[in-house]
């Protein structure tokens, strides 16, 4: 099938990749034409394990382009995916307007009867306006779909072509057979392709964030409860998770939800609420609780410094919003940083990959190549990111490095028993 793929950041990129690799020949469009260059050259501007060689391999075979002509693209295409970003404006709503941007083009540019596909992460409702902003410029037929993305970062390739579900949401039986077919090689028994209306897929999306950030809000919530009664959250959780009705993902209690996908559409739900005159409150309570674990683990920190930061040199272990990814959108880092520099303390920092986005976020902060390095001299360590690499630290030699033995565990990867008889003053999230 001929595939056009509009925005190659992470999702388009990704889809667009994976989409070729399934022998589509795809064309991926980007206002950006630097990017165009470099991506036609085989290199990609993420970190995302394995989409580089699936990148050389389809542009070598020739199934994959990239091109800032979206007109020419549209034309050449049977199916139109909009993979475009909708980043949060300041009052929580989604700003729209890169979509609306795509809408009009495609519009202008249509030739004959195309399936318009909605993967960008977009509230209810998207797909009746997209289908007004293209009937203005064209009044010939065509289908618009649903299909969100729910790929995870570090593991997004793993989840293109071995997903928990595909989800379409179409009213046409001739654009649910062209996305069938695209989707079908990656099918499988436990992991159905489910096709459904337009809203109920918009709706899904934004439900099934939702949902796990509020997991992730509820044990993080209750982690300080636990410590408040002197229970071990960790215990708490793999009993409760060994019920399979709850289940134990998304329970590990830490310093809370971060990156481009919970924070933005938690309060993106939130708004479309407000907008149809509801209040979500769980969700909000979610949020809110959110905010406040990171002030939890600042509080932390504070403690293990017996509230006496100025001038004091700060460990900071991992960067990004989770492993495997150099992403530092809403990152946890950056307000754990930020709050200490307010408060006087000098920062050091190391991530394996995320070091070079961090550094056009936070220029003012010591970078090094190596965990131990960042570690020298330090009053504090504070573990931001659960990077394997952190996992099995030479303790001694850590202790030995650091001017004061104190670390602040905020994703619980240490056993306090082995850490305190190391000689650290250890303190874990919700542990006694």
């Amino acid at each position: 099938m001929k595939i056009a793929v509009i925005g190659s950041g992470y999702v388009g990129l990704t889809q667009s990749v994976c989409l070729a690799n399934l022998g589509n020949d795809c064309i991926g469009v980007d206002i950006d034409e630097k990017k165009v260059k470099t991506l036609n050259s085989g290199i990609i501007p993420i970190y995302e394990p394995g989409l580089k060689d699936l990148l050389e391999i389809n542009l070598k075979e020739k199934r994959l382009y990239f091109t800032t002509d979206l007109k020419k693209a549209v034309r050449e295409s049977e199916v139109i995916f909009i993979c475009v970003g909708t980043p949060e404006n300041d009052d929580g709503s989604v700003d729209m307007r890169y979509v609306w941007q795509a809408a009009e083009e495609i519009g202008k540019a249509m030739n004959g009867y195309k399936v318009i596909v909605d993967k960008s992460t977009v509230p209810v409702g998207t797909a009746d306006k997209v289908k007004a902003i293209i009937k203005k410029a064209y009044n010939g037929n065509f289908d618009i779909v649903s299909n969100p993305e729910f790929l995870r970062e570090g593991a997004a390739i793993k989840d293109f072509f071995n997903p928990s579900r595909v989800i379409v949401g179409t009213n046409s039986k001739k654009a649910r057979k062209a996305m069938v077919s695209i989707y079908r090689a990656v099918e499988r028994t436990e992991s159905p392709i489910f096709v459904t209306d337009i809203k109920s897929a918009e709706l899904i999306k934004y439900a099934s964030n939702a949902f796990l950030a509020t997991k992730i809000s509820f044990i993080n919530e209750l982690s300080r409860f636990a410590e408040k009664v002197g229970a071990d959250i960790k215990h708490v959780a793999k009993g409760m998770g060994l019920d399979e009705r709850i289940g134990s993902r998304f329970l590990q209690a830490g310093i809370g939800y971060g990156g481009s996908c919970f924070p933005k559409d938690v309060k993106g739900i939130i708004n479309t609420a407000k907008e149809n005159n509801m209040q979500l409150k769980i969700l909000e309570a979610a949020d809110l609780v959110n905010d406040e674990q990171r002030a939890f683990v600042l509080e932390k920190a504070m403690k293990a410094l017996q509230d006496n930061v100025k001038g004091k040199t700060v460990a900071i272990w991992g960067l990004a919003f989770k492993p495997k990814t150099d992403d530092m959108r809403d990152a946890p880092s950056i307000t754990i940083i930020q709050g200490l520099q307010k408060r006087g303390a000098k920062i050091n920092a190391f991530d394996p990959v995320a070091q070079e986005n961090a550094k056009k976020v936070m220029p003012n902060i010591g970078y090094f190549s190596n965990p131990y390095d960042a570690a020298k001299d330090a009053d504090l360590l504070i573990v931001v990111t659960e990077w394997d690499q952190f996992r099995e630290l030479d303790k001694k030699r850590l202790k030995a490095l650091m001017r004061q033995p104190n670390i602040v565990d905020a994703r619980n990867v240490y056993d306090p028993k082995e850490a305190r008889a190391a000689g650290f003053n250890y303190y874990p999230i919700g542990r006694k």
